[in-house]
Order: C-alpha cells, then structure tokens, then sequence
C-alpha cells in the first residue's frame, strides 16, 4: 500500500487547480476578519495564518495595516500564488512553507488563525503534536482561532479524509492552555453552490 504523501497532495491541487475551483474558496472571509474586528486585534499584533494557502484573508489584513503577518502552507505552489497576486505587498509578508505537523516556531504569535486546515489531521500524534505546538507558541494573552468542519459537514476534503468536530470536542482539545471565548457554526457556500457546516471556536492563551 502506497505511503500518502500530504506535500505531493496539495501541491498537485493548487498546480492543477483555479482559485475559485477549490471548496474553500471565499472572496471575502468575513467570518476570519470579523474575530479581527470583535477582539479589536492591534496592528501590531503577531499574527500567523496556518494552512493559509492562497487565501484572500492576508490581503485584507494587509489592507487593514497589519504589519506582521505569517502565512503558512504546505504547498510552496499555493503561496507562490499568493505572493504573485500580492506583487509588492507580498514583501511585508513572512512566507513559511511547511508540515504543520512537523513546523516549530521560531517565535510567539499573538493571534494563531487556522481556517480548515486542522481537519485533515486525521492521525492521533499529529492532532497531539499540532496541540502542543498551538500551546507553546501563542503569547501569553494571545489568541487562537480555529475553523474546522462540524459533524454536520463534509467527511472528504479534496479526495481526503477530514476529522470532524463539535464545539465541545475542540474545547476539550485546547482546554488545558486555553479559555474558550466563543464557538459557533458557520454555513459555507462553495463556489460549487453547496454548503458546509464549519465549526469556528476561539480562544485565549491562559
């Protein structure tokens, strides 16, 4: 049986694929921006989008005068089309490719945003190792945010398998180094004209 290779996987989709030919495609993501708003996130802030890809959400943020934000992605093709899109703003981004399973920060975030990435850790160590790494490298008083599919969404992902949550299981998760703010559910329209049910919780660092 053939070893799934994750990197191979998603750099294939973003080489053979259009921005608006993907599920999680939004213009605006308004449901990321508005934790934004809601806990009035100074400009200064920290920040790092996890599984970013080419998501529209860092130039928004950009827009907004955030002046440092990290965008982390598995597939070097997906931020490579980020940065091409951004022409000169992609310069007052960091761009890290890399496993997030395997990543160890090189510093502290104060706002951690992942939209749809932590789903597809399916295997029980990685959930474990993405926890601890989420943990150790959030400031003190610095947030997280994570947006996963709920168990009235999707099983499959891209040709994959995802791990559904509830409201209840993601706060068990983060709980020992984590306050839960807020939970709820969001209906996604894909650009396929179908909906998905995401879970979207947020956090402070204890």
């Amino acid at each position: 049986m053939e070893i799934f290779d994750r990197k191979k996987h998603w750099e294939n989709i973003y080489e053979t694929k259009q921005l608006n030919e993907v599920s999680w495609f939004q213009p605006t993501p308004e449901t990321s921006l508005n934790f934004f708003k809601e806990y009035k996130i100074p400009i200064t802030a920290k920040i790092i989008d996890v599984g970013g890809g080419d998501s529209f959400l860092v130039d928004f943020l950009i827009d907004l005068g955030y002046q440092n934000i990290t965008v982390l992605d598995i597939s070097e093709a997906a931020l490579n089309r980020a940065k091409k899109r951004l022409g000169n703003k992609a310069n007052q981004v960091k761009w890290i490719v890399a496993d997030v399973t395997t990543f160890e920060p090189a510093e502290k975030y104060d706002f951690w945003h992942d939209r749809a990435a932590f789903h597809f850790l399916t295997n029980e160590d990685e959930v474990k190792h993405y926890v601890e790494t989420v943990g150790n490298s959030i400031a003190k008083n610095g947030m997280l945010v994570i947006g996963t599919f709920s168990e009235q969404g999707p099983k499959k992902c891209s040709g994959i398998d995802i791990k559904q949550y509830s409201a209840n299981t993601l706060i068990k998760l983060f709980s020992s180094e984590f306050e839960k703010l807020n939970c709820f559910t969001v209906e996604h329209q894909t650009p396929f004209n179908t909906i998905q049910q995401f879970v979207f919780c947020s956090f402070k660092k204890s």
